[in-house]
């Protein structure tokens, strides 16, 4: 598996067939280790190249922005470029797609060239998780 810092073991012990929002944190270089351009610019061609994966799969693009300052909470280290929010229909077909070859090949070369970070982050409908049990009127 070429993706080095998949968490398999995290997203192992999660429903496996439960929707996900994956909620991507980008921090770009100022150039792309390949020498074509930015970091922004590896990162469009990874978007290109990857969408058109994740709409395979069933999944969507639901929102992507700039970072523009930290709103809450200490800023130092919390410097983000770039998210973007990303639906699965469940978490076997992120994994599905974070582990196939053709992302390996094709897709994470241009992430890797790109972002000096990123993280993304698994969530699931919080409502249903945490409501509360008796709610005030």
């Amino acid at each position: 598996m070429g993706v080095d810092l998949l968490n398999v073991r995290g997203l192992g012990e999660l429903d496996q067939a439960a929707p996900v929002v994956m909620v991507n944190l980008m921090r770009f270089r100022a150039h792309s280790l390949d020498g074509d351009g930015s970091g922004w610019d590896a990162y469009l061609r990874y978007s290109a190249l990857t969408v058109p994966m994740i709409k395979a799969r069933g999944g969507t693009l639901l929102w992507t922005g700039s970072a523009e300052t930290v709103a809450l909470g200490e800023p130092a280290g919390q410097q983000w470029d770039y998210l973007a929010l990303v639906y699965y229909p469940s978490v076997a077909a992120f994994i599905d797609m974070m582990t196939s070859a053709d992302y390996e090949t094709r897709c994470d070369p241009h992430r890797r060239n790109g972002c000096e970070e990123h993280v993304i982050i698994a969530t699931r409908e919080a409502y249903s998780k945490f409501k509360p049990t008796n709610p005030s009127p």
